[in-house]
């Protein structure tokens, strides 16, 4: 059916043919895209025309309006319709019948309706009142009725703008500004507002009001591709939900991509994050502009009285070889070849960063249209400017996102490409993949003082999660790709393998550190082993902590850095040719051998809960982070310890932040053995329960006459959780060669209430004794490691171990 049948139907039949070929219309599988969006606001301009003129003589003096996205001619499925009835004054009673005559049959057909009536001096004086009215006036369209009425307003209201730039603009940069801190950034959320978040479907309709005011404008290039994208996106999601909503949230990401044609949701997030990318950049260069233009306007009529007239000459002060700062902005000397200057583009970027400037769009387009590739390998002096860029800190993601937006970074690195703009399906990560990448870099800047070789610090940074474009373990990959780079960028061969092996291992001391036993010398022996050096482990340590820092608040925390800076203490006497002590030997602290010792004299449990307040380190800032309460508990050696307390605390709402269980070695002369707890915990509401509360119903839980599991099931079946995204199921493995001493079952599974019970009772159940644990959760996801052996005190043969995991698997999903 083409758009006049459509027409043609909806004119023969009224407000019902209108509904049965605007359904025809949202059905048709082979248009789509900005072809169905304005085939339907010409469908819809012919049905309101045709209620507009269906009166035996319609009132002189008034039309009818589109404005706002309607009046772009952007209707979306579900799309409110804009409308202004616009009129000189004249019959009021007329008017108002005019406008029952419209309205109603709109919200008869159940459509979202933003309606006014108005003379043009109402309307103008409302938009010089309202930014949003006078932005959704600015789109004005005439639909029906007296059109020159519609073009004087169209006219007025363009004046207006125009004469008001320099007022308006700054207000509706502000309120910009106010929605981004709101809705945050779209080209990084999981499950962004494709209108309202930074980068949106808002802030392309603004730079169109900054256009429209002949103040400055917008880069054109690609704008208006990312924006088509934008809309088809939001288009596939209102037909996929049947709902006027803006969100793509997780459980619409894949049918919105099967609307669209796409492989899967992350091409369809990656598709989003590029086209506001190319907005968000779009609006620093042009709001950069504005403010630009609005300075030199309020400057220069003092300049002229000053100095008796004449054109200024913007004063140019070098930063580099060919790079000038002007107008505070980084442009190229006059005398730059980009065609004869390789290096230019790192060193203007450099200069820019260091002097915390942003590189001007018109330096970048220049360098990207004519300077030539490095040769391989770089030269010195175009590594050293990486280095440099990396090392400036907070400034160097502005440039960086500056060249990249014009495809300058993947020019140098090309291996780029596979990361950028590459999602994170997991609540920990705040950034895409290429984001975080950088953001490690700014975090490593912070540690160049702590390692002595800076240099490899931040390249390894920048490089050590580019295998995450590449399919299966991101970190071998990664050093395959990070051996490339860092060879093409001139590094000598041993600086190439340090790099390629903190890339390997930029996990391997936080997850050895959580999930692992420290005082097993295996666990010390394996890092060191790959390590293979102190300078290697000194750069690793720092690499460690820059990476979670720029994950996201819940990867790094001063407990956290605790763990890997012990770690890293033993790792280093490794190195330096000691051997880890043995796990028998360790010393306990002061108050754990009090504990223990009341433990093994009372025969029954003894707790101390003592509050945990997160202090912020050197190069952190920020408030202190709570952590809850610690919880060191020693209970005398028995089964069912772990299931024991890990219920209580359940029962008791307590979230288990950390959690260590071992063995503790008992001073000469005290017969018997105790365990030690000492776990982080949290309440999920309300005040922490009484210690003496917690240590009455932990002695009830040892002795059998406390029904934990029945209690935690009663109050499930009272208080049903939420339904919610679909997590990934849980998987149980068995970490190889991690201890000589026992046998190491990793589980990761969705964090709930109850979950490490759950796992302590699977693993009481299947005969194992659980000789330590380490708990930890990052965001909605546990990541737990158990040292279990079997009641001899051995490590499990390898059969028996993978029962105890299939079992223990098969308890978490069911």
């Amino acid at each position: 059916m083409t758009s006049t049948d459509v027409t043609a139907e909806a004119e023969d039949s009224g407000p019902s043919g209108y509904a049965a070929a605007r359904l025809r219309l949202l059905t048709e599988g082979a248009r789509s895209g900005p072809p169905r969006r304005a085939a339907l606001a010409e469908l819809t301009d012919d049905w309101l025309a045709g209620l507009f003129g269906a009166g035996a003589e319609g009132p002189r003096g008034v039309s009818l309006v589109a404005v706002g996205g309607y009046g772009r001619g952007e209707l979306s499925p579900r799309s409110d319709l804009d409308l202004l009835l616009l009129h000189d004054g004249g019959d009021s009673a007329a008017i108002a019948a005019l406008a029952d005559r419209i309205w109603y049959p709109v919200w008869d057909l159940g459509l979202a309706l933003d309606h006014s009536v108005r003379t043009p001096a109402e309307a103008r004086r409302t938009a010089g009142e309202d930014l949003k009215v006078q932005l959704g006036l600015l789109d004005a369209r005439h639909i029906a009725g007296d059109l020159g009425l519609t073009a004087g307003l169209r006219t007025a209201v363009l004046a207006d703008w125009r004469n008001q730039a320099p007022k308006r603009l700054p207000e509706l940069q502000e309120l910009c500004a106010e929605r981004a801190e709101r809705q945050g950034e779209l080209q990084y959320l999981l499950e962004p507002d494709l209108k309202e978040a930074r980068g949106g479907l808002r802030d392309a309709t603004a730079l169109r009001a900054v256009a429209a005011s002949w103040l400055a404008d917008a880069p054109r290039e690609g704008l208006d591709d990312a924006r088509r994208r934008l809309l088809d996106v939001r288009d596939a999601l209102h037909l996929a939900t049947g709902r006027a909503t803006d969100r793509l949230a997780l459980q619409e990401q894949d049918q919105v991509a099967g609307e669209l044609g796409l492989l899967d949701a992350d091409t369809l997030l990656r598709q989003v994050y590029e086209a506001a990318r190319v907005i968000s950049y779009a609006s620093d260069v042009t709001w950069r502009e504005v403010g630009r233009v609005l300075r030199s306007r309020a400057v220069r009529p003092r300049l002229r009285s000053m100095l008796g007239g004449g054109k200024q000459v913007a004063e140019r002060s070098p930063l580099a070889e060919g790079v000038v700062e002007q107008d505070g902005e980084v442009v190229l000397a006059r005398a730059a070849r980009p065609d004869r200057d390789p290096v230019l583009p790192l060193r203007a970027a450099a200069a820019a960063a260091q002097a915390g400037l942003p590189l001007s769009l018109h330096a970048v387009r220049r360098m990207a249209a004519g300077v030539r590739p490095l040769p391989t390998p770089w030269p010195a002096e175009a590594r050293e400017q990486l280095v440099t860029l990396l090392g400036s800190g907070r400034p160097t993601v502005e440039v960086w996102e500056a060249l990249e937006a014009e495809g300058l970074i993947t020019r140098l690195i090309p291996d780029w490409e596979r990361v950028r703009c590459r999602p994170q399906r997991n609540a920990v990560h705040l950034w895409t993949v290429d984001r975080h990448l950088i953001e490690t870099a700014v975090r490593a800047s912070e540690f160049t003082r702590r390692v002595s070789r800076p240099d490899l610090l931040l390249v390894a940074a920048l490089l050590h999660d580019i295998g995450k474009g590449w399919p299966g373990d991101h970190s071998v990959a990664g050093e395959i790709i990070a051996r490339d780079v860092a060879s093409r960028i001139g590094f000598d061969r041993t600086d190439v393998t340090v790099i390629a092996t903190l890339v390997r291992h930029h996990l391997l001391l936080i997850e050895t550190a959580t999930r692992r036993d420290l005082e097993d010398p295996a666990t010390v022996r394996s890092v060191a082993e790959a390590v293979g050096s102190q300078g290697t482990l000194e750069l690793l340590h720092a690499l460690t902590e820059a990476d979670a820092l720029a994950t996201g608040p819940a990867a790094w925390s001063s407990w956290r850095g605790s763990l890997v800076a012990d770690l890293v203490k033993r790792v280093s006497a490794v190195l330096a040719g000691d051997a880890p002590a043995d796990p028998e030997a360790a010393a306990p602290t002061a108050e754990q051998e009090r504990l223990a010792i009341e433990a093994i004299a009372t025969g029954s449990p003894v707790l101390a809960l003592r509050a945990q307040t997160e202090v912020p380190t050197e190069e952190a800032s920020g408030e202190p982070e709570p952590l809850g309460v610690e919880l060191v508990i020693a209970v005398p050696d028995q089964p069912g310890v772990l299931p024991a307390v890990s219920g209580v605390l359940a029962m008791h709402r307590l979230t288990v932040r950390t959690a260590e269980l071992r063995a503790l070695q008992l001073p000469d002369g005290v017969e018997g053995s105790v365990l030690l707890l000492d776990w982080r915990v949290a309440a999920e509401y309300g005040s922490l329960p009484q210690a003496a509360r917690l240590r009455a119903d932990l002695v009830r839980a040892l002795d059998g006459t406390l029904d934990i599991a029945g209690r935690l099931a009663e109050r499930d079946a009272a208080y049903p959780r939420r339904r919610g995204v679909v997590a990934p199921p849980p998987r149980v493995t068995v970490a190889s060669a991690a201890s000589r001493f026992a046998t190491v079952i990793e589980v990761r599974a969705q964090d709930a209430p109850g979950l490490l019970f759950r796992i302590g009772s699977a693993l009481e159940d299947a005969g194992v004794r659980v000789r330590s644990a380490h708990v930890s959760t990052l965001g909605a996801n546990a990541v737990d490691a158990f040292y279990v052996t079997g009641p001899e005190g051995a490590p499990l043969p390898g059969e028996e171990a993978a029962s105890v995991t299939r079992k223990l698997e098969e308890t978490l999903r069911g």
